[in-house]
């Protein structure tokens, strides 16, 4: 996020608790030690390395074939301080933490680079690792395409169609490798980076996204697991998965609208756009439904138009980090004037065919999704009614709507089963993993973890859009191991 046949949870349970080899746990293979050399990529931290570990394809075969996963590190800066390594685990699907020790990474007090080599890597699908693409369709890439928002009128007739076109091509062109593209495999290729690490447990900070596949990993291999900090976190509903993060949306709007409205009505500010919270709220509905009847033409961008999900995309990519209001409001008083804002900044297209593809995979993989356009209909038409910031595309169809496999396995439940060392940090206000989703993740994790809530708005709480309380609380966590006797406020 900065940037789904339902199975019994026994299944999944047991495989975790029993520690079993294959689906469940770790095959038994260890892999080799990694050999590190200087990274190919500019504009890194001269300290930085990078490697490539082997992992199977397909856990459940001994004899599958073997792919790659790139892997990078910056050491511990001081050795006679090492405790051991820090994952860096990305946010996405999509998403990977190459470059994250001399970014983020580098953001870490002192002590805790002093305490860990700091690792990343790209998941299995992405490149550098070995790479999956769908060769979609470039007109079905764009985000009101890949997000499944509704026609003017509230039809999800043409967002079956994407769903099925770019299902088609994921399914001709995304080989064998897209069918075991998932969070579980994830976790288990992570396993087998922590022992060719030489690690016999690993520590990691997962945000977003990476808020399950921490917790997947600590399900799955719970007493390899040190200290696990858990950013920005998802719902764990293991019946719904993406889904529910979809449906997040929804309420991660209502929540952080709010704190858009104020500040673009604030007086003395230059971008304000209302003279009232209330108004900015109206104005914008007004103005998407206006454009909903009447777009702009938007020459370079994808649909080049800018209409009312234009607007509306634009609100939810502004509203994942307060430094990003202003390109709201310029995109409002643009649409006002019947002009156009620039053309938001976009991947090269292979680098959007291969996030895509990685995200197809993983959220179709994860767990079934509904294949009735009827039933995705009645959810927006209630959603419409009730969200109408967001205009029903919370509960619409994605690409797993026309999804022709089952999971391979069911999606594992996050339980409370397992060591208590697992620290949730979650902003008050995020517009993609709402408090609300945290707290059921809280909960599932029961006695293994303590959550620290922060009143802040935006997306990426630790280092990023929280506040020194929950910074502070984090890193001691990482430091020296000590978290708050219970579940704390940072105001």
């Amino acid at each position: 996020m900065k940037r789904i046949t339902k199975y019994a949870a026994l299944v999944a349970a047991a495989g975790a608790v029993l520690g079993l080899a294959g689906p469940g746990g770790a095959s038994p293979a260890t892999p080799g030690p990694l050999k590190w050399t200087k990274c190919a990529a500019p504009g890194l931290d001269p300290r930085q390395q990078c490697a490539t570990l082997a992992v199977p394809m397909d856990y459940s075969d001994p004899g599958s074939p073997k792919i790659r996963i790139a892997v990078s590190r910056i050491p511990s800066e001081k050795p006679s301080a090492r405790r051991g390594a820090l994952l860096l685990i990305p946010g996405g699907p999509g998403g990977d933490s190459l470059a994250a020790p001399s970014g983020k990474g580098q953001k870490l007090p002192q002590r805790v680079r002093d305490a860990y080599d700091l690792v990343g890597f790209a998941p299995r699908g992405m490149a550098p690792s070995t790479a999956v693409d769908c060769a979609i369709d470039p007109a079905d890439l764009g985000m009101t395409k890949r997000l499944p928002w509704p026609a003017p009128d509230g039809s999800v007739g043409e967002n079956m169609a994407t769903a099925r076109r770019t299902a088609k091509a994921c399914v001709r062109n995304g080989g064998d490798l897209i069918r075991h593209i998932s969070t579980a495999n994830e976790a288990r290729d992570l396993d087998r980076l922590r022992a060719a690490l030489g690690e016999e447990k690993i520590s990691a900070w997962g945000v977003s996204y990476g808020t399950y596949v921490g917790a997947v990993y600590g399900q799955l291999f719970p007493h390899r697991t040190d200290r696990i900090v858990l950013d920005s976190n998802d719902d764990p509903d293991p019946t719904r998965v993406t889904r529910n993060w979809l449906a997040a949306y929804e309420v991660g709007v209502e929540d952080n609208f709010p704190e858009f409205a104020k500040w673009a009505s604030r007086p003395g500010n230059p971008y304000r756009i209302a003279r009232t919270p209330a108004e900015v709220r109206s104005g914008f509905l007004r103005l998407a439904a206006r454009l909903d009847r009447d777009p702009l033409p938007w020459p370079g961008a994808n649909p080049p138009r800018l209409d009312g999900n234009a607007l509306r995309q634009t609100m939810l990519s502004s509203l994942y980090d307060p430094d990003d209001y202003p390109v709201l409001a310029k995109a409002v008083r643009a649409a006002r004037e019947g002009t156009v804002p620039p053309v938001p900044e976009a991947p090269p297209e292979s680098v959007l065919q291969n996030v895509t593809a990685v995200g197809v995979g993983t959220i179709c993989n994860d767990v079934d999704w509904p294949g009735s356009a009827a039933a995705y209909q009645k959810d927006v038409d209630r959603s419409r009614a009730a969200y109408p910031l967001t205009a029903g595309m919370p509960r619409g169809p994605m690409v797993c709507a026309a999804w022709p496999y089952a999971p391979k396995e069911p999606a594992v439940r996050v339980t409370g089963r397992g060591p208590s060392n697992i620290l949730l940090v979650q902003n008050e206000r995020d517009v993609a993993t709402p408090l609300a989703g945290a707290r059921k993740l809280r909960r599932a994790l029961g006695e293994r973890a303590v959550m620290v809530t922060v009143n802040s708005t935006g997306h990426d709480a630790y280092l990023a859009n929280g506040n020194a309380c929950g910074d502070r609380t984090v890193s001691r966590f990482l430091a020296t191991g000590a978290r708050p006797a219970s579940d704390l406020y940072c105001e």
